[in-house]
């Protein structure tokens, strides 16, 4: 397999991942703890990097198809 193939498959699953993490810093940041405008900085930082792996994805060509032709996105 190819490395182009091999991200195609990875990316999503990385985008899913960050996006879980980003979701988890959010709700850390609204429990008003000392410091926590930059947890809050933190998950937009992961927005920001999924936009960038999502452009990545798409210059590969979109998400690898998974079994049955479906996407290998997870939704």
């Amino acid at each position: 397999m190819e490395d182009a193939e091999k991200l195609r498959i990875l990316i999503p699953h990385w985008i899913e991942h960050n996006a879980e993490h980003a979701a988890e810093f959010e709700r850390w940041a609204r429990s008003g703890c000392p410091g926590c405008e930059h947890i809050l900085e933190a998950a937009h930082y992961m927005e920001a990097a999924n936009q960038a792996l999502q452009a990545a994805l798409d210059a590969l060509g979109g998400a690898a198809e998974g079994p049955a032709g479906r996407s290998h996105e997870h939704h």
